[in-house]
């Protein structure tokens, strides 16, 4: 079942920029969370304004509730 959810373009952007050609964006931010096992920890590297991580966690939040 796939859910609409609502990101900023800045969010957005650094999603696409770690995506690979054959993955979905629910993909890179599963294979970001197995990889790393939270993806706070896949972000940490990175700058990210608190905003940005605030849309990604509610992402992923509306995602994991679509699963259930």
């Amino acid at each position: 079942m796939a859910k609409t959810i609502t990101i900023t373009e800045e969010s957005y952007n650094l999603l696409k920029s770690v995506k690979r050609k054959d993955e979905s964006f629910s993909d890179v931010i599963k294979r970001l969370i197995a990889k790393e096992g939270r993806i706070m920890d896949s972000f940490g590297r990175c700058k990210i304004k608190e905003e940005v991580m605030r849309d990604i966690r509610e992402a992923w939040r509306s995602y994991t509730e679509a699963l259930l």
